[in-house]
């Protein structure tokens, strides 16, 4: 081997031919099963290949890899493994010179299908030749990943065996082989598989994930969670933290196309997306933040959808029939998913992603006619109700920032709150703001959901719960203020009953203020404050415990006829309340005004719809016959405009009406332009009258009937005098 390896560096020219005959002898021995000859050619080859790598090298490589196939052609496992190792080897060398006419796809099909050998390699005791095909693959990769000169490793046709075998052989670690030694194929595998996506360059990352989602498609592998969750973890740690957000992209659209699926594949893309997402937050989540919870908010409103008509077709009766408790637990998940990637964002965005939230879906006395509209057009009581508890569980998910809601989990009056052990931290700046801008929204949110009929226990225990984590998270003295009189005008919603609410609802909005109120004169540690609000508790623990949440958030809660005959010392007074606190430095002012629910400049803008969509919504009206008693064009009106002569309102209406509805579309268009050259003809004026040219060294020209005229000139061609340039 010594003289061959010498005769081989002193004629590099005859590589080619050496390489040849070889190739010959090892092709004759194999015919004729003399494996001990197939094996000493293979290892003067290697050697060669090692020792040699002078520019003709090409057509020795040339001849190596012809006898690399045709031993991994082989029948025998033994032969397989020899030509797995002997191209190993080769793909650890670094050529000197690139190759224009090589090609690997046979080796990446090769290498792909030996794992098919799995039920031999287990009955032989044997794994040898799994081990073999993933070092196989692992060279091929490292052969081709950046040679821009052979074909491409990322195209689909390759992508497509490569990476479902690596997760065949992932997969190995949940099914016969549960060895975790570094030398077991699934470790193999894994790392085989982060050096493939460790490479994978921005516009190749959909090909490498593809794969991996088919896979879990196919092979059923999203309801366990637990191999699909391993995969994606491998994948976002593996790939560059700039593409994090691709996957995410990904996921998203398979969640979408999965929409008709079974709530358990759909409940296990979402806790992938849960995790995933988790880790893109820490490094780049790209422009997909707002993706991500509309996906999130549309696959919730689905879920709603399925459980409501009882199949995934949206039809009742349908045969795709849905099971109510999986629906909840995907449910259940989303919500999670909502909360775990918005406490990674930074904490604008958090209370960006909860007005958009609030946004997305009708919430209760915004728009009341046009929400009214809505809800009769598109959506079933009970489905309102779930709507609403699944938006307040979002919204608790956003504002917990340290894990406190689960010692919120049930309203009752707590003695001491010290022992819940609660995480607080100074509110931050970006909070304050936020609480300064958007907080009457989430109040009027609270309030108008006590309103409704509709709202059960649930919707109360979630309600307290938002109420006590807005005093943790994002409370300061203003926002305590307000909060404490959000509670009192609670009371006196269940007191006036304008709203003619059941007596349970009553009773339990009752029990809610208690709770809180108790809950905040604890936070706020104003020993006055803390001894009213146990007096009044006391009180009602004698005279009407229907009045606390004990009593009433229970199977089966006593209730009276009526309440008629609440009143005096069972009832929190705003007075007492603002003397007591207004001692401590609380504004008394403010604590002394009643809560009235109010709505903010984006609110009052946000109402002014367009006349387009005033008319679109009241034709889906018509067409549906809605009946006049419950959507009227007089609620509309008083949902969108402002109030002005209502027959002359009517009138323009109709023509407008009218004519959107008769009138071609070419005349409409041709209407909007001219609008628009006239808005266009009235600012060329405006700026006509306000912008004057500059002075100009060149002097004033002459214009017409004697007057004088500026001349612009650019600043380039002006002629200064020589005392003014230096």
């Amino acid at each position: 081997m010594e003289k061959l390896t010498f005769y081989a560096l002193s004629a590099p020219e005859k590589l080619d031919r050496i390489g040849a005959y070889l190739s010959e002898r090892l092709s004759r021995d194999v015919a004729r099963h003399r494996f001990g000859y197939v094996c000493i050619a293979m290892e003067a080859l290697d050697q060669l290949l090692m020792a040699c790598h002078c520019q003709s090298i090409n057509l020795f490589v040339e001849s190596f890899l012809k006898m690399v196939r045709k031993l991994l052609e082989s029948d025998k496992p033994n032969l397989q493994i020899l030509g797995t190792n002997s191209f190993v080897k080769f793909a650890n060398i670094e050529e000197d010179t690139p190759s224009y006419h090589r090609s690997y796809d046979f080796f990446v099909s090769r290498f792909s299908e030996i794992h098919s050998q799995l039920t031999i390699c287990v009955l032989s005791g044997l794994l040898r030749i799994r081990m073999a095909g993933i070092k196989g693959l692992q060279g091929v990769v490292r052969k081709t990943v950046n040679d821009e000169l052979q074909a491409n490793i990322w195209d689909p046709q390759h992508m497509d065996k490569i990476v479902p075998s690596l997760l065949f052989n992932l997969q190995s670690r949940e099914g016969t082989e549960r060895c975790s030694t570094p030398s077991s194929p699934a470790e193999l595998t894994e790392r085989c598989f982060r050096e493939l996506l460790g490479r994978a360059a921005y516009g190749n990352i959909k090909n490498a994930v593809t794969p991996v989602l088919m896979h879990l498609d196919s092979h059923c592998l999203w309801e366990g969670k637990n191999f699909a969750v391993r995969c994606f973890k491998i994948i976002m740690y593996s790939i560059q933290s700039q593409h994090s957000h691709l996957v995410i992209q990904q996921l998203l659209g398979h969640l979408d196309a999965n929409s008709k699926n079974s709530a358990t594949v759909r409940a296990g893309i979402v806790e992938v997306l849960l995790e995933a997402a988790a880790i893109a937050a820490s490094g780049s989540v790209g422009p997909t933040v707002l993706e991500v919870f509309n996906t999130l908010l549309r696959q919730l409103r689905l879920s709603v959808d399925y459980e409501l008509t009882g199949t995934y077709d949206g039809i009742s009766g349908g045969n795709n029939i849905t099971k109510d408790h999986e629906e909840r637990q995907l449910q259940e998940a989303v919500i999670r998913t909502i909360g775990s990637f918005a406490n990674t964002l930074p904490t604008y965005q958090r209370s960006e992603v909860m007005l958009f939230i609030m946004g997305k879906i009708p919430i209760p006395g915004l728009h009341p006619a046009l929400s009214a509209a809505v809800m009769c057009m598109y959506l079933h009581f009970s489905l309102d109700a779930e709507i609403r508890l699944l938006i307040l569980e979002i919204l608790v998910s956003l504002i917990d920032r340290h894990e406190n809601w689960p010692k919120f989990s049930s309203i009752s009056i707590i003695s001491d709150i010290s022992v819940l052990k609660l995480k607080v931290d100074k509110c931050s700046r970006q909070d304050n703001l936020f609480m300064k801008k958007h907080a009457q929204q989430l109040y009027r949110h609270i309030y108008l959901s006590c309103k409704e009929q509709s709202s059960a226990q649930p919707h109360f225990e979630t309600l307290y719960a938002l109420l006590a984590l807005i005093s943790i998270e994002l409370a300061n003295e203003e926002v305590v203020v307000d909060l404490i009189r959000l509670a009192l005008a609670l009371q006196d919603l269940a007191l006036t009953n304008e709203e003619t609410l059941p007596v349970p609802n009553r009773c339990a909005v009752h029990a809610l203020s208690a709770a809180y109120l108790n809950l905040i004169c604890q936070l706020t540690t104003v020993p006055s404050f803390c001894q009213h609000i146990h007096e009044v508790i006391e009180m009602r623990q004698k005279e009407m415990p229907f009045l606390l949440p004990e009593d009433i958030f229970i199977e089966k809660p006593m209730t009276p006829k009526s309440l008629d005959n609440v009143e005096g010392e069972v009832l929190f007074l705003q007075s007492k309340i603002a003397e007591v606190l207004g001692g401590s430095g609380y504004n008394t002012e403010r604590l002394a005004t009643p809560y009235i629910p109010q709505f903010t400049d984006e609110d009052r803008l946000s109402k002014r719809k367009s006349i387009g969509e005033t008319i679109s919504l009241q034709v889906e009206v018509e067409s549906r016959n809605t009946p006049a008693e419950e959507i009227t064009f007089e609620t509309l009106k008083n949902a969108i405009v402002d109030s002005v002569g209502v027959e002359e309102q009517k009138e323009r209406r109709r023509q407008v009406v009218e004519k959107f509805q008769k009138a071609p579309f070419e005349e409409l268009a041709a209407h909007c332009g001219a609008r628009a050259t006239m808005l266009q003809s009235k600012l060329n004026q405006i700026f006509e009258i306000t912008i004057r040219p500059p002075p100009s060294p060149s002097g004033t020209i002459t214009a017409g009937y004697g007057q004088t005229q500026s001349r612009s000139i650019p600043v380039y061609e002006m002629k200064f005098p020589d005392l003014c340039v230096y």
